[in-house]
């Protein structure tokens, strides 16, 4: 790897934690990773746009091909563009479970207890529409291919989401297929494809959430060392 003064600065931030501060501090996330849920009711309680934006400041911090952060937030709270969203996500989810989306699919989704009817679109106060850019480049404006689009704007939503659970707020991944609406209504290029939606809210004070979500496989099931 060539480096240079002109071209690189010195690492800072991380210093020598102990073995003991390092799983003091990796226990202590994981216990609040762990009680993070998916929440589909919400009260319709505000969330300032400041806790918002800075859920969002941390998601920018995630490594991309290229350092290109080929990703865009469009936090919407417009209590219209929700209502759109909503009729048009609904749209697509009820031909999804009126077999779109195959047997096997809709048998996995069964324990869940989800359908078409979506009211927490309308009911969080924000919807976080996630796009993936095509194009752009480290600086604003420009026109260069991305690279690893999928993977760097995942790392993004997974950093968001964790953002917002340490700052107390609920979340749901929602991704009706197609969803190329969310370009017209958040008013994006068509050079962006929509990645998701995250709907973001406080819980509602009788929120429920699946025995089968809490399902979580077994750290042997999941790690190896080799």
């Amino acid at each position: 790897m060539k480096t240079s003064p002109e071209t690189h600065v010195p690492l800072e931030g991380y210093g020598e934690p102990s073995w003991e501060e390092m799983l003091v501090r990796v226990r202590t996330f994981h216990e609040k990773l762990r009680k993070r849920r998916s929440v589909r009711h919400f009260s319709d309680k505000p969330v300032i746009k400041d806790v918002i934006e800075g859920c969002v400041w941390a998601a920018g911090s995630a490594p991309s091909g290229a350092n290109h952060q080929p990703w865009y937030f469009a936090c919407v709270g417009s209590p219209e563009k929700k209502r759109q969203i909503r009729l048009a996500a609904e749209a697509e989810e009820r031909a999804f479970y009126a077999g779109k989306a195959g047997e096997e699919w809709l048998d996995a989704l069964a324990p869940i207890g989800t359908d078409a009817e979506k009211p927490y679109l309308e009911t969080a106060p924000w919807l976080i529409c996630i796009f993936a850019q095509r194009r752009g480049g480290v600086d604003a404006g420009e026109d260069n291919k991305n690279y690893y689009i999928h993977e760097s704007v995942g790392i993004a939503t997974g950093l968001l989401i964790a953002a917002c659970h340490e700052a107390g707020l609920a979340t749901l991944v929602h991704t009706p297929n197609p969803m190329t609406f969310l370009n017209e209504i958040c008013e994006r290029p068509k050079t962006e494809k929509p990645f998701l939606i995250l709907v973001v809210g406080h819980p509602a004070e009788d929120a429920v959430v699946p025995k089968h979500a809490l399902k979580k496989k077994d750290l042997r099931d999941i790690l190896g060392f080799l």
